[in-house]
């Protein structure tokens, strides 16, 4: 139960800290931040593929498919919304 409580306190505080960096990036830099966060989920991709795929125990499988979907579904949109950014800066003809 202690370990619970520690591990929360970690994942509470990474939350927090998280959302005061992202709110105190300037807009012109979040397309090369973006670039970098997807890099970072499919790093995450493989990560849970080699999770679902180690069948431990029933939770392990099903919690590494969960974090598959996620992981691909935040990567992704995130190219999508890079893809998005970057034709905006492009000149219209």
């Amino acid at each position: 139960m202690e370990m619970f409580i520690i591990g929360l306190t970690i994942f509470v505080l990474a939350i927090f800290v998280g959302f005061e960096i992202i709110t105190k990036i300037p807009p012109t830099l979040h397309t090369p931040l973006m670039s970098g966060s997807n890099a970072i989920s499919g790093i995450t991709v493989v990560g849970a593929v080699l999770s679902a795929g180690s069948q431990h125990t029933m939770v392990t499988t099903t919690l590494g498919v969960l974090a598959v979907i996620f992981a691909t579904i935040n990567c992704v949109g995130g190219f999508m919304v890079t893809n998005r950014m970057l034709a905006m800066f492009k000149k219209k003809s």
